[in-house]
């Protein structure tokens, strides 16, 4: 068991999805934040995480229940992850 299963909210199945795109430490996830994880893992591991997932990164880099992530920051977090997908998008369209 490595360290990300250790964080608060976060386990084996978290560990291994993480791990799969380069994230091993908290530092790892502070650094490229909860959403982008979140993204890269819809996009290079080929699966749709669960809001849950996202709100339980975020946790983990708080040392914060997921759920009381859900309850405070759910809009923003929600705001963010739209807008980081709308901005991917139009760079897609302006590199074809």
């Amino acid at each position: 068991m490595g360290e990300i299963s250790k964080l608060k909210g976060l386990g084996p199945a978290a560990e291994k999805s993480l791990n799969a795109i380069g994230i091993y430490t908290k530092k790892d996830l502070e650094e490229i934040g909860a959403v982008k994880a979140l993204m890269i893992l819809e996009r290079e591991q080929n699966i749709k995480p669960h809001l849950n997932f996202l709100y339980a990164m975020v946790g983990a880099i708080e040392n914060k229940s997921w759920l009381e992530i859900a309850k405070t920051e759910k809009e923003r977090l929600i705001f963010e992850l739209e807008s980081y997908k709308e901005l991917e998008q139009v760079l897609n369209e302006e590199n074809t």
